[in-house]
């Protein structure tokens, strides 16, 4: 876990997470969720599209992606994608970050299995992290929809600023609140839980079979937390695109 002190036992103890620093482990997480951004970016824009279908429509996932395909070409799924890296690399920097601080303050680095406080630094982390992101996050769902009256990223910007003030881009921000702590609550409880039952099934597993555990576990809580905070998601898309 990130660099942290916890007092306890004989003094002060120092714990770290695989050998990494503090600055190393926001870095880390920087690129990691911009990369998994970039990866996922059209999915992204579909789901926007879907969420937020022009007026008197309704359309499925096949044709939202041949509309923007012919009308757009392919570059009409990345449309966004710039503020998108703007505001994920420093929101992640900042999400596992202090999910790794609050972790190691709350005792979750000590044996034995601590739902509660993984749930809870994840709380933390969500808090912290959206309110960074969530101002770039307003300004990509609206190049992302159909029809977006935007030239671009600074067009975008200027007129939220302009018409709306610096509330515009903040307009989502409770509802991404109630979306993304449960969101994270449940992601990180299932995941060190599935993580947790798998390495004991089979504690002298190789490094691959880890890594497989890892992604199983990660698979697992991304649908489960999904599933559970889809409808407040189409509210906040709603309420960031009008």
């Amino acid at each position: 876990m990130a660099d942290a002190v916890l007092a306890g036992g004989k003094g002060v103890e120092r714990v770290s997470h695989d050998g990494l620093k503090f600055w190393q482990f926001m870095v880390a997480g920087s690129i990691a969720g911009c990369t998994e951004h970039v990866a996922m970016f059209p999915v992204d824009t579909l789901k926007t599209r879907l969420q937020v279908p022009a007026a008197g429509s309704a359309i499925s996932i096949q044709q939202a992606l041949r509309s923007i395909v012919k009308l757009e070409g392919p570059l009409g799924l990345y449309r966004g994608v710039v503020p998108m890296i703007l505001g994920a690399g420093p929101a992640h920097a900042v999400y596992f970050s202090v999910y790794e601080l609050c972790k190691s303050l709350l005792g979750g680095n000590l044996s034995g299995h601590h739902p509660f406080v993984h749930a809870l630094s994840g709380v933390a982390a969500t808090v912290a992290s959206d309110a960074v992101f969530t101002p770039m996050d307003v300004v990509k769902q609206r190049l992302q929809v159909e029809s977006s009256p935007y030239r671009g990223l600074a067009d975008c910007i200027r007129r939220i600023m302009r018409e709306e003030g610096l509330k515009g881009f903040y307009a989502s921000y409770k509802t991404t609140i109630l979306m993304n702590a449960p969101f994270t609550a449940v992601h990180f409880a299932t995941y060190e839980a599935v993580k947790r039952v798998l390495m004991e099934i089979s504690p002298g597993s190789a490094s691959e079979e880890r890594l497989l555990f890892h992604l199983t576990a990660g698979a697992a809580a991304g649908a489960l937390a999904g599933v559970v905070t889809t409808p407040l998601d189409v509210v906040k898309t709603r309420l960031q695109c009008q």
